[in-house]
């Protein structure tokens, strides 16, 4: 993806100097900086453009024309050395490689002034770019929390649309509350995460790289790429609890994207997939036919805290998700799901592989959903998806405790199991589970909540729900809920809890061609492990006992290895 920076160019030999040398000198602009084969990259230096790095000049014309020169000289290092360079959005060009020096950092502007126009902007954008760069060891800082703040306001004085005098009060009495409080209180009035500047937005870009910066305390999301292809993110630091709808990486609609090696805490999804985005609900097929899907992402040696889910993908999926790889993650403090799997707008999920993942304090290890938000098109499918090697500790208490993020209220009265869900009429097929370890509290109090097995049919389907662990809100089992599932395999699947619960470990509702094997689950004294109603064409394992076993009047065909 680098190969525009191994060439030759016509700048004079008196400029090919080392690249050590080359971003101590400003004198020059532009510069020369040698590549890893020797060659010389243009390598052009903020200051000589008049950037100030003292944290109060407004530098967005400067570093901007430093990337306008870059590209126009047919490529180059746009180069930010130590200092606090405070800018308004910026626009990445083709070729063009952003590079922030150790002790660099861009501030992002608190006006939302300084941003384009209308919805989804950001501080660094690029649309239809292709061989960029983003580098080095220095950070760029949204300040999410002030630039929230001054859209909130603009958006109580009409700035966005036209909202009612009620709400638009409530946004300016919230501007006086002390920053901590503001954060956390502004949940039902804050101004819509469109109108919230991101830190990257990238839009149709091809041959994309970042590398080693940290971003910090976003407005919004934190990153979007969307239909973007060939894209690697290696060794970015997230640090991102500011405000709400602070999503570490959005992918949307993009094929062959490596994330690896990155460190994220975000107030939000982790990393989320996602297809369709930009759209409308009820768009139907035409919406569809625009989205491309995810294709061919790869996710390894991630570290991840999440105010949501560490790993999700499909609260947008109209156009689905195909060949993803997920491997090696640290889940820690999240709030929701350490793996959420969702498709609910009528596209795809089809050749998904998750593995090697060990989640310390999360509300949920795993989670997959097929619903149908988008009634103008057909449902989707949601089918061949190995999830392995997973431990997982769920805590008693709220999973992020004592952390001061922003979440929601708790997820339900009774904490809540792993869950694999399709709707009538259209399961989830063909999914195996092996080598799955999950440590739950248990404790599940009738008293709290009563959602026991003879009230199954109160379990809500939701079908055009918003897609969260949360949206059935009790359920009938403390290790998993499986409903609506054809083709199950669950092996060397292991589930203990500290307490005693009303609940049995497993219920599986409408489920056809279920393997089980090598369970080892913590028994209840007065409650089943297992419970089948509508379970058909079972295969169980010689390790599961009778008295493990309650299956109803209409399961049929269950068998046992030999």
């Amino acid at each position: 993806m680098s190969h525009f920076f191994n060439r030759s160019n016509s700048l004079p030999a008196k400029y090919r100097i080392p690249l050590s040398f080359a971003l101590l000198t400003v004198a020059f602009s532009p510069l020369a900086a040698a590549n890893a084969a020797g060659q010389s990259t243009a390598v052009f230096n903020v200051s000589a453009y008049g950037a100030k790095g003292d944290g109060t000049a407004l530098n967005t014309t400067a570093i901007q024309s430093a990337i306008d020169a870059a590209s126009k000289a047919g490529g180059g290092i746009v180069y930010l050395p130590a200092g606090k360079y405070l800018s308004g959005s910026l626009h990445l060009k083709s070729n063009v490689e952003l590079r922030l020096e150790r002790g660099a950092v861009l501030q992002g502007s608190t006006s939302r002034a300084d941003y384009p126009r209308g919805n989804w902007t950001a501080l660094l954008d690029a649309d239809g770019q292709k061989n960029i760069k983003l580098s080095g060891s220095g950070t760029i800082d949204g300040q999410g929390l002030l630039l929230a703040k001054d859209v909130m306001r603009r958006a109580a004085q009409g700035e966005f649309g036209a909202q009612s005098a009620e709400l638009n009060q409530s946004r300016l009495r919230s501007l006086e509350l002390p920053d901590a409080e503001f954060s956390q209180k502004t949940l039902g009035n804050r101004a819509n995460e469109s109108d919230r500047p991101m830190i990257i937005r990238l839009t149709g870009c091809r041959n994309v790289g970042v590398a080693g910066v940290t971003l910090r305390n976003s407005s919004g999301w934190v990153s979007k790429y969307d239909s973007c292809d060939d894209v690697t993110i290696k060794g970015v630091k997230v640090d991102s609890t500011v405000y709400w709808n602070n999503d570490g990486f959005d992918i949307t609609d993009c094929h062959n994207v490596k994330i690896s090696d990155c460190d994220i805490n975000s107030a939000d999804d982790g990393i989320c997939l996602k297809s369709g985005a930009g759209g409308t609900l009820g768009q139907g097929d035409e919406h569809s036919k625009n989205s491309r899907g995810c294709y061919n992402v790869n996710v390894s040696n991630c570290r991840v805290r999440s105010s949501a889910s560490a790993f999700k993908m499909g609260t947008a999926s109209f156009g689905g998700f195909r060949k993803i790889r997920v491997s090696n993650l640290t889940v820690y403090d999240t709030y929701r799901s350490a793996i959420a799997l969702e498709c609910v707008d009528g596209g795809t999920v089809d050749d998904v592989v998750v593995e090697n993942v060990t989640a310390f304090n999360t509300g949920c290890a795993i989670f997959m959903r097929l619903g149908q938000r988008n009634t103008k098109a057909p449902t989707g499918v949601f089918q061949n998806v190995t999830i392995r090697n997973v431990k997982t500790w769920i805590p008693e208490g709220k999973p992020d405790a004592g952390y001061g993020t922003l979440v929601p209220s708790a997820l339900a009265p009774n904490i809540l199991p792993s869950a694999i869900a399709g709707i009538p009429g259209h399961p989830i097929r063909n999914v195996r589970l092996e080598n799955i370890q999950i440590f739950h509290p248990g404790g599940g109090d009738s008293q709290k909540a009563n959602m026991t097995t003879d009230k199954l049919d109160s379990v809500p389907e939701r079908m055009g729900s918003y897609p969260e662990i949360s949206m059935f809100g009790e359920l009938p089992a403390w290790g998993f809920y499986v409903r609506h599932v054809e083709g199950l395999q669950l092996v060397n699947v292991h589930c203990a809890r500290k307490a005693t619960d009303y609940r049995p470990a497993m219920v599986f509702d409408d489920v056809q061609n279920l393997s089980l094997s090598d369970l080892a689950i913590h028994p209840e004294l007065n409650n089943p492990d297992l419970f089948f109603r509508n379970v058909h064409k079972a295969t169980l394992g010689a390790d599961i006992t009778q008295q493990m076993l309650h299956s109803g009047a209409d399961s049929s065909d269950i068998t046992r290895f030999k």
